[in-house]
């Protein structure tokens, strides 16, 4: 049976919309050691997706979203740390209201031009799927499976 993880991916651009806003992940035994990624988190069993992201971006980055696109969905069979799957809802917010951080609990926060995102470290798969977050298509639906801590393959589909 599937019962994955269930998590949003949230990325914060800047008012210009040229920039988005991303955590370096460095607390110590953090899977995500060593790498860019946008905002988020698991959901909560009282909450909707969209609640979800509010939240996590309240908790990681202290903004109040004001507007975001659900730009797509990713399921990520066996890319947790035990091999658990996880489902993300991934967001581009366009509005927001507040002043992050220079840092969360999960490392340091900065802006990055979005035509400069391949050249940051992140997890491979993310390379494959980003630009599609960023493009002017409609919301992208994919499958990534994970093997050893690595993708093994990538297929999408655009209704």
């Amino acid at each position: 049976m599937f019962t994955p993880v269930i998590g949003t991916l949230g990325y914060v651009l800047s008012t210009d919309g040229t920039r988005v806003l991303l955590v370096h992940r460095s607390r110590q035994g953090d899977q995500h050691a060593g790498k860019w990624n946008g905002l988020g988190g698991k959901l909560e069993p009282d909450e909707d997706v969209y609640t979800c992201l509010c939240r996590e971006l309240r908790e990681e980055a202290g903004i109040e979203v004001v507007a975001a696109r659900l730009r797509g969905t990713i399921s990520w069979p066996g890319f947790g740390a035990g091999g658990e799957d996880w489902f993300g809802f991934v967001f581009v917010v366009d509005g927001w209201t507040g002043t992050p951080p220079e840092r969360n609990d999960d490392g340091p926060l900065a802006w990055h031009a979005i035509d400069e995102l391949a050249t940051l470290p992140m997890w491979e798969g993310d390379r494959a799927w980003l630009p599609l977050v960023f493009d002017d298509g409609p919301a992208f639906h994919g499958v990534m499976p994970y093997v050893d801590g690595r993708p093994a393959s990538w297929t999408s589909t655009r209704p």
